[in-house]
């Protein structure tokens, strides 16, 4: 079975950066460890939304481990932020990557640039069943790459009307 983000990227899978291209080539269950920084916005819906979509809380390099697993047409991917656990089903359809986090999933169109792994928000459903605007969701996005030997991730998630909900950012190395 081909990993799912190479059935998305194609041949561009290729392209990214060793540690990014490592993290994504799930062919077995793997598990990479390392430190991330969580930031929660403040307005008063960002709780509603953590708790729908199973977002950590607000904390400064904490240990941090994702457990990568293939399973049927798809990876399941858990992460712990020091106790703090959110889990998503990651799958590929057509050219996009759908990710569901909680009640919601996210359509992804992916890219590469100078082996960095670029996430662009294209669609999102709730409870898979109903469309919600994409425009809401243009500031939901995610960079991957590679510094030195580890892999680094930041992912940003805001709406226009309530700002930022969650900005986590920090690095992995595989174990």
């Amino acid at each position: 079975m081909t990993p799912v983000f190479r059935r998305v990227l194609g041949d561009t899978f290729d392209t990214l950066a060793p540690q990014v291209r490592a993290l994504h080539d799930v062919d077995r269950t793997m598990v990479w460890k390392g430190e991330a920084t969580i930031t929660r916005g403040t307005h008063w819906l960002v709780p509603f939304f953590a708790l729908t979509t199973q977002l950590p809380p607000s904390a400064s390099n904490v240990a941090t481990q994702v457990t990568l697993a293939p399973d049927g047409d798809g990876e399941t991917w858990r992460r712990d932020f020091g106790g703090a656990r959110m889990a998503s089903r990651y799958r590929a359809w057509n050219d996009r990557l759908i990710e569901k986090l909680g009640l919601v999933e996210f359509y992804f169109s992916l890219g590469e640039h100078d082996g960095e792994l670029l996430w662009a928000t294209s669609g999102v459903r709730l409870l898979g069943l109903i469309p919600l605007p994409p425009t809401w969701f243009a500031r939901v996005r995610c960079r991957e790459r590679q510094t030195g030997d580890r892999f680094e991730f930041l992912v940003e998630a805001a709406l226009p009307w309530v700002g930022r909900i969650i900005r986590y950012e920090g690095w992995l190395e595989r174990t």
